[in-house]
């Protein structure tokens, strides 16, 4: 990813809230703004999609739903166990609307290396787990 310059000026107020943000978050201010406004952007373009901060950090999730790598799992799942139609049977079992799952397949088509790679580490996570309570 290649960086431009871009000069702004913000409120004096909103100045110091971002730096004392980014001192908490241990990240400069323009990374703090460049996030912002790159989540701002994808809120834009894909309404519905609101985005999180946990222990696990920032993710993209569903208005009044789950996180979005959540749903692209349970999809995925779906599709492997041999649902003739994935996203009825994430619907059906869940307390997901259909309309929330097609968001989160939306997002999951534009940032696929983004939801992949959460889904990627949850699981390493979940095998983890299970190999420390296994073992114990």
């Amino acid at each position: 990813m290649t960086s431009t310059p871009f000069s702004a000026r913000l409120d004096s107020a909103l100045v110091a809230r971002l730096r004392r943000l980014s001192a908490r978050e241990g990240v400069s201010v323009s990374q703090l703004v460049e996030r912002f406004l790159e989540e701002a952007v994808r809120e834009d373009e894909l309404p519905g999609i609101v985005f999180r901060s946990g222990p696990a950090g920032r993710r993209a999730g569903v208005t009044g739903g789950p996180d979005v790598w959540e749903i692209v799992r349970d999809v995925r799942g779906a599709e492997e166990a041999g649902a003739a139609d994935a996203v009825a049977h994430v619907v059906a079992s869940t307390d997901v609307g259909e309309d929330q799952v097609r968001l989160a397949l939306a997002y999951h088509a534009a940032y696929s290396d983004e939801v992949d790679a959460r889904i990627a580490d949850e699981a390493e996570l979940a095998a983890r787990l299970l190999a420390a309570t296994s073992s114990g």
